[in-house]
């Protein structure tokens, strides 16, 4: 474990034994930020410098956007947590090609955004802006976190014809359980740092772990689904891909990976392909 990690993890059990609130509120606060913002890479430059850049805000904080394209036919990219919509980048040409017009954010406190954090509010509210802009999108891809937004979205009026998740997480539950997990952080810790969650950060939402849980009412989210994940992810496992297969059935095409992890997998060329021709399936290519 990195060494300041492992000091986190010495302050907080020690702390919880004589003031189990007090390390629960520093949980809270280390859970709902990101410790740093990913930076944008040499071979995104190119690709991401060409994007229409436009602003949209919410919850009083600026939320940077991106477009490429002439706003027809949208195709919505949803990144994930400690990532930014440059990851993307790859995508970006191919989705252009079919005569699709990607469109990408960089959600609060990522990439150029304003704020320190976001939420999975955030996401789905942010999804619910570009339609009014732009119209229903073609298809959304999202990865990682950003699949809990993306489910949760389309449950709650987002309109699109396909959905691709990469390396999504489906159980919202998982969040804090796997945080603590990965610090070494004791019971007392994480059943403090769920309590905030639930009635601090989502006081307004009955019962936020089934409410955001991307396998919840899955009748409601009447689209085709592609669900790539890889077998080794050491982030979100396998078993989040196969609880979204259980959960819509036919509806769902899973396609699980090997080596890729949980990161890789966004940027993988064979993942690319599939991906762009998943979107393509069915729809009028238009060149």
């Amino acid at each position: 474990m990195d060494p300041a990690l492992a000091l986190v993890r010495t302050a907080l059990n020690s702390t919880s034994h004589l003031a189990p609130r007090a390390a629960g509120r520093a949980a809270f606060e280390l859970w709902r930020h990101p410790l740093r913002r990913s930076a944008l890479r040499p071979d995104e430059r190119e690709i991401h410098r060409q994007a229409a850049v436009d602003e949209l805000t919410v919850n009083g904080k600026r939320v940077q956007v991106y477009r490429w394209g002439d706003g027809a036919r949208p195709v919505l990219l949803m990144h994930g947590w400690r990532s930014r919509a440059s990851r993307f980048a790859g995508y970006v040409l191919r989705l252009r090609a079919l005569g699709l017009t990607p469109v990408a954010f960089d959600a609060p406190g990522h990439g150029a955004s304003g704020g320190r954090a976001t939420t999975v509010l955030e996401y789905r509210e942010i999804a619910r802006q570009l339609q009014l802009r732009y119209g229903n999108f073609e298809a959304i891809v999202a990865h990682s976190l950003g699949v809990l937004g993306a489910f949760l979205a389309l449950r709650e009026g987002v309109r699109a014809e396909r959905l691709v998740s990469l390396a999504g997480v489906s159980e919202f539950t998982y969040l804090p359980r796997a945080f603590c997990a990965g610090l070494g952080l004791n019971a007392a810790v994480e059943r403090d740092l769920r309590h905030r969650i639930e009635h601090d950060l989502f006081a307004g939402t009955e019962n936020p772990w089934q409410h955001f849980d991307a396998a919840h009412r899955p009748q409601e989210i009447d689209v085709r689904i592609l669900v790539v994940h890889d077998e080794n992810d050491d982030v979100v496992g396998l078993d989040h891909a196969h609880r979204l297969k259980a959960a819509y059935g036919d509806r769902l095409d899973l396609l699980v990976t090997r080596g890729l992890g949980h990161r890789r997998i966004v940027t993988e060329p064979t993942v690319l392909d599939n991906v762009v021709g998943f979107v393509a399936a069915g729809r009028e290519i238009v060149t």
